[in-house]
């Protein structure tokens, strides 16, 4: 079983940041659910985390990265430690090499690019600290922000998977990305 590293310093390109999750991000990830009440759903979740959950997640997350079931990674705008979104890595296949990504950013920094810049700058670091050879990123058809900002850091739409996701009890449909070692160059 292979894990996750944490970092020792912050990822950055200049344009973005990206840091370990830590308990500290809890207000503003709040702030943010309440701020936009459909995030959760967009995000495939059934309801908006409690600040105990959120605070349960931040102490587990060592413990999970260690053991390879996932990533959360907090996304900063430079010069801000301010979490203005998370990426998080799930649904990890060491088995096939494959997990899937999952991001959202707070409602007032959407659509500068921030979205684009982190995706891609999360993108190289699980591909190659890590034994995962392919990154997937599902969003609902409806989701065009999303979709755009996976593309435009690099990740290759596959196609549709018909009532791939149940909502409320009805099948939805998910636009299937990848992005692969190659997609880097």
């Amino acid at each position: 079983m292979s894990s996750f590293p944490h970092l020792a310093d912050p990822l950055t390109d200049g344009a973005v940041v990206l840091r370990d999750y830590r308990e500290r991000d809890i207000p503003e990830i709040l702030i943010a659910y309440q701020d936009d009440p459909r995030l959760h759903g967009l995000i495939g979740e059934d309801r908006p985390p409690t600040g105990a959950e959120l605070g349960t997640r931040a102490e587990r997350e060592a413990a999970a990265r260690a053991a390879g079931e996932h990533a959360t990674l907090t996304i900063l705008e430079p010069g801000s430690d301010t979490c203005r979104g998370q990426i998080r890595v799930d649904a990890v296949d060491w088995d096939q090499a494959r997990a899937e990504v999952r991001i959202w950013l707070a409602p007032q920094v959407r659509g500068g690019g921030l979205g684009r810049n982190a995706l891609r700058l999360a993108g190289e670091w699980v591909l190659t600290t890590s034994a995962l050879a392919r990154i997937e990123m599902l969003a609902e058809p409806g989701n065009q922000a999303v979709i755009h900002a996976a593309q435009a850091a690099g990740f290759v739409r596959e196609g549709v998977l018909r009532e791939y996701r149940r909502k409320r009890g009805t099948g939805v449909d998910m636009v299937i990305m990848s992005l692969i070692e190659a997609d880097l160059a």
